[in-house]
């Protein structure tokens, strides 16, 4: 088994590194030496038998039902590369055209739950594990407190939600975490200077860095939340990433913190990107290392493995929900009314309607390398971060 052929056809990965290999199987990862791999950097079959025997290649079931709500598709930031604008801002400043303004009401939260119990009991799954998602989710904080109330009901046990976090109050944050949101994930575009540049307020333009972090702070003395901080990556942010990690350390807890960095891509808003993967490999190696040194988790790489929603048709263990009840495959679709593929009165459409709107993560993100070139540079990466904490003793 190639890499190529582990890519294609089970999401299995086979890396080279420094001294040894890397086998990532949907069972987890495996340090092999050179007896295990043909010269050609391919599994030996009795390589191959040992690792299925010890369940390498078996993929885990969905544990719990992944219900995504999107409890008010409006924004207060105005970041010019959301995959939820329309359009670029014809002003050239923070207020592009979105998706149509909804917000979650209790008759729909209602609908959703009588949904996602249907959809739970056809796979058998008594536990659900709900996303707050938006827009900005807290520009509805009365829905997204009445959705997970409610969902305790039908066997919600756990939440999390993707926030820009600047409405984020410690009392909104006790409250959630309260009703079960143990993590939200919150994006920085680069150092301060260029985070207020690029992720501003939709109303007068202004820097959200110190709002956002600030908030983070505050919500961490009242709840016991864990933080997923996304940076996003562009030609307009990467010169100030080394001090971002920096000043991310400087004032929150790393304990709590997972970073990851991510390339920001064009979903056909016209929003360009010139950074080129092959120029970002030893800069994701190095901020990687270098938040691993600060005391932050770094997410460990894997398989190629299925989205749980949005990698199986039909909402089979997972679903998006925009706030008017609409259904769609994925995060990158909700809202917009040429993508729906159902609603959670009605249920997923079927036939070539629904073949044609099932899109998965990332499918519409557009970049100027081929498959094999990001292949590559995901490959170098995640190669340096597993030789990394095999080194320092953190795998």
């Amino acid at each position: 088994m190639s890499l190529d052929q582990a890519t294609r056809v089970g999401g299995e990965r086979l890396l080279r590194g420094k001294r040894n290999w890397w086998f990532l199987g949907p069972g987890g990862i495996v340090r092999l030496g050179g007896r295990h791999v043909t010269a050609d950097g391919a599994l030996l079959p009795e390589t191959e038998l040992w690792l299925r025997e010890r369940g390498m290649f078996t993929t885990r079931p969905a544990r719990a039902y992944a219900l995504t709500v999107l409890t008010s598709t409006h924004c207060n930031l105005g970041c010019g590369y959301c995959f939820q604008n329309t359009a670029q801002d014809p002003a050239g400043g923070g207020r592009p055209p979105r998706i149509a303004q909804t917000r979650l009401t209790s008759q729909t939260i209602t609908s959703v739950l009588a949904f996602t119990e249907r959809q739970m009991a056809a796979v058998g799954l008594e536990k659900l594990r709900i996303l707050l998602f938006g827009g900005e989710p807290l520009l509805n904080p009365r829905g997204c407190l009445e959705l997970l109330e409610r969902a305790a009901d039908i066997g919600q046990s756990s939440a999390w939600m993707i926030s820009n976090a600047t409405l984020l109050t410690p009392r909104l944050a006790g409250q959630l975490a309260d009703l079960g949101l143990d993590s939200v994930q919150v994006t920085f575009d680069g150092d301060r200077s260029d985070h207020d540049r690029i992720r501003i307020g939709r109303a007068d333009g202004s820097g959200t860095f110190d709002t956002i972090v600030r908030n983070i702070v505050r919500a961490s003395e009242a709840a016991p939340i864990r933080w997923t901080l996304r940076v996003n990556v562009s030609q307009e942010n990467i010169r100030g990433i080394d001090d971002l990690i920096g000043r991310l350390s400087d004032a929150l807890d790393p304990a709590r913190c997972t970073l990851y960095f991510a390339r920001v891509g064009d979903v056909g808003i016209g929003y360009a990107n010139d950074l080129h993967t092959g120029e970002l490999s030893a800069a994701f190696i190095r901020w990687q290392r270098r938040a691993l040194d600060l005391g932050f988790t770094v997410t460990r790489p894997g398989s190629h493995r299925p989205c749980t929603t949005c990698g199986h048709t039909g909402g089979r263990y997972g679903a998006v929900v925009s706030a008017d009840g609409t259904l769609s495959s994925c995060w990158e679709t909700a809202g917009k009314s040429d993508w729906e593929v159902g609603t959670v009165a009605d249920g997923y459409v079927s036939g070539a309607k629904a073949d044609d709107r099932w899109i998965a993560c990332e499918d519409l993100y557009r970049y100027d390398e081929d498959a094999r070139a990001l292949a590559e540079f995901r490959d170098s990466v995640d190669t340096a971060l597993l030789d990394h904490l095999d080194e320092t003793g953190r795998l």
